[in-house]
């Protein structure tokens, strides 16, 4: 009975005395002896020294690392160059006459070449040459000035000719990144200012221009004939310096300028007619307005031609017994009347002479109770 007791007994203690020890894992393969392995840590190292453990320590080889394509960067595209503003000219010859269209002056005169350039944009210049046949009379760069409002640039060159010929005036712009090229020209021609009696031309046509521009009267022909020479005459009456029936430089500058203006006394009498006989000329005046003005022949001192305000009173067509030609009555006897001779100075016995040729056109222009103011 005690020998089964100690039996288990002992089992009982030889079973707690192994659950008593301590446990320890195996490094690799069953553990044959009860004992603990213990894996020194790695010591720190200097580099470039070789260090080596009783153990290597394991290494997990890393994944490599997932790349995600990167996207090519992003540009913006640079603005296409501006084009250049397209651009234009546009000439004018201010002081330059027309005649039928064609610009026309004389040599020496001065000739105003003005450019209008569209649009305007600042620091372009332009090119003015000017040729009289291959001659070059004018070279010149030129740079517009702006408008008001910047819409547009003008310039403003003065050209003379030196001689008689078609003068042709260019106007170019070489072309920058601002503003494109472009290019113009205008021409005007030099007249020639010798002529007389009998010559025709342009010159002629442009005497008759300015003599009718002031009211002269004068049908416009184109030919140096009787009617430009009174209407010459008469000019030179207006302006007191004789009477003659040439042109010469000094006419023709004056005329062109525009000199010469008859002053009308009585621009309260409505449509009459005036004569001044300190000057020796007719004027038809419409209130303040001339429209015609005509050479006459007034009463020689024995037999003066009366002054003062009268009114039209009769009128008489064609020739009288006594050489009246187209008559206006405007006092008694005394009348406007076309004759043969009217010269350049008083000659009639009181009326008031009109060379023939001008007769018919004041006539036609007086009517009955018309004004009529005679005066010195």
């Amino acid at each position: 009975m005690f020998r089964g007791h100690t039996r288990s007994l002992g089992a009982l203690l030889a079973a707690s005395a192994v659950a008593a020890l301590p446990t320890t894992a195996a490094a690799a393969g069953p553990a044959t002896t009860s004992q603990t392995v213990s894996t020194p840590a790695p010591s720190a190292t200097t580099p470039g020294t070789a260090t080596s453990s009783a153990t290597p320590a394991a290494t997990t080889p890393s994944a490599p690392a997932a790349t995600t394509p990167s996207a090519p960067a992003a540009t913006t595209p640079s603005a296409p160059a501006a084009k250049p503003a397209r651009g234009s000219v546009t000439i004018y010859l201010r002081n330059a006459f027309f005649v039928q269209r064609e610009a026309v002056t004389v040599p020496h005169r001065v000739v105003h070449v003005v450019g209008i350039v569209h649009p305007y944009v600042s620091d372009q210049p332009v090119e003015l040459r000017a040729f009289l046949g291959r001659r070059l009379i004018k070279s010149e760069q030129v740079r517009p000035l702006p408008s008001r409002n910047h819409t547009y640039g003008h310039f403003r060159v003065a050209i003379s000719s030196p001689g008689v010929g078609e003068v042709v005036v260019s106007i170019t712009h070489s072309g920058t990144a601002e503003l494109a090229a472009f290019s113009a020209h205008r021409s005007f021609a030099a007249l020639d200012e010798s002529v007389g009696f009998g010559s025709t031309g342009r010159f002629v046509q442009l005497v008759q221009q300015r003599l009718a521009a002031l009211h002269f009267y004068m049908p416009q022909t184109g030919v140096y004939d009787q009617g430009t020479g009174l209407a010459l005459d008469a000019y030179h009456r207006l302006l007191h310096w004789g009477t003659y029936q040439t042109l010469d430089g000094r006419t023709v500058s004056f005329l062109l300028d525009g000199f010469g203006t008859f002053k009308v006394r009585y621009p309260n009498h409505g449509r009459h007619a005036e004569g001044n006989l300190s000057l020796q000329l007719l004027a038809l005046i419409d209130g303040a307005k001339v429209e015609a003005i005509y050479p006459i022949s007034s009463g020689k001192p024995s037999t003066p031609t009366i002054l003062g305000d009268f009114h039209v009173y009769s009128k008489v067509p064609g020739y009288l017994p006594d050489g009246m030609y187209f008559s206006n009555f405007f006092y008694s006897g005394y009348a406007i009347h076309g004759y043969d001779p009217a010269p350049d100075y008083p000659a009639s016995h009181g009326c008031i002479r009109l060379p023939i040729v001008d007769a018919t056109s004041v006539y036609s222009w007086l009517a009955i109770g018309d004004w009529v103011d005679v005066y010195y």
